[in-house]
């Protein structure tokens, strides 16, 4: 579960003759261009920056937040022929906020096998992005069946865990909480954390039976961490429910919350979490964190 190692050797770039699984590199490298261009810096957490030879991402700024080296991904674009795994599909995917058929064109294209994509995994409606953004100063963020984070807002970052500062193909709960990530810092109940999620886990899986990124999803957590394999041979399951959760802030101490789940979509596999405070103290310091965020107002202005 951890980045993927590329240490590719340099492909070739001796011209040969035309070929299908050239016309397909060079298909990839076009489609990896439209999609990356298309994506404002803002929308990925980067500052806008200054003037830009070309609309949307740098190569290097795709690179850096899907966990691969920007040599190797300059390759893929130019279409040379270098070996794709789906684990670095699906990063790039995520990265450039490919839509459910997009994910699948792209593992086509990178030659890796075709994998059900989870619905949860598609881009969310800029409707659902604005709803959360706008429960500030309430956390807020959302999550699929698998645990992976597909959006939160400024408040979750502030008072629960910075997922900005996180690459992309770590931004999973269960991957954070098992694997010693940023989440274990500010769990007040680890353990008792982690079984309820791998029930809620567990259970969620039985309605993705023959998807191939559940399956290598699993069976990295069981590679990456005993107990998280310790807990899924124990076959407890648990439905996602409200809950009470305290978490450890760096600054302000204990925050306790009441979380409710909402759903966006019909089919229920994304939720919108929101974390509303349990107590009047929580609530304070919430409003503190904001005003601290909120930059002061120029005199006149």
């Amino acid at each position: 579960m951890s980045a993927p190692v590329v240490q590719p050797t340099p492909p070739s770039s001796v011209a040969g003759p035309a070929s299908p699984e050239a016309d397909r590199r060079q298909e990839l490298a076009s489609f990896l261009r439209s999609r990356r261009e298309r994506i404002r810096p803002e929308e990925v957490g980067l500052p806008p920056g200054g003037r830009r030879r070309t609309p949307g991402l740098r190569r290097e700024e795709v690179a850096q937040l899907a966990g691969v080296g920007v040599t190797w991904y300059t390759w893929l674009e130019q279409g040379r022929d270098i070996n794709v795994s789906a684990q670095v599909v699906d990063a790039i995917a995520r990265t450039l906020r490919l839509s459910r058929p997009e994910w699948s064109h792209l593992a086509l294209l990178a030659g890796t096998s075709p994998t059900t994509a989870d619905p949860g995994c598609a881009a969310l409606s800029p409707v659902t992005r604005a709803a959360v953004d706008a429960l500030d100063p309430l956390p807020a963020l959302v999550l699929n069946d698998r645990y992976d984070i597909l959006a939160h807002n400024a408040a979750y970052s502030r008072a629960v865990t910075d997922v900005d500062a996180l690459p992309v193909h770590e931004r999973n709960l269960v991957f954070q909480a098992f694997t010693r990530g940023r989440i274990c810092d500010v769990m007040v109940d680890p353990d008792t954390a982690r079984a309820r999620m791998v029930a809620a886990l567990r259970a969620a899986a039985a309605n993705h039976f023959g998807d191939s990124s559940w399956q290598r999803f699993i069976a990295g957590m069981q590679s990456a961490s005993p107990q998280f394999a310790d807990l899924w041979e124990r076959h407890d399951v648990a439905p996602v429910a409200q809950q009470t959760k305290r978490v450890l802030h760096p600054e302000l101490g204990t925050l306790t919350f009441e979380t409710a789940n909402l759903y966006p979509q019909v089919n229920g596999h994304v939720r919108v979490v929101v974390y509303a405070p349990a107590d009047e103290e929580t609530r304070q310091k919430l409003e503190r964190l904001a005003e601290q965020a909120t930059p002061p107002s120029r005199p006149g202005g």
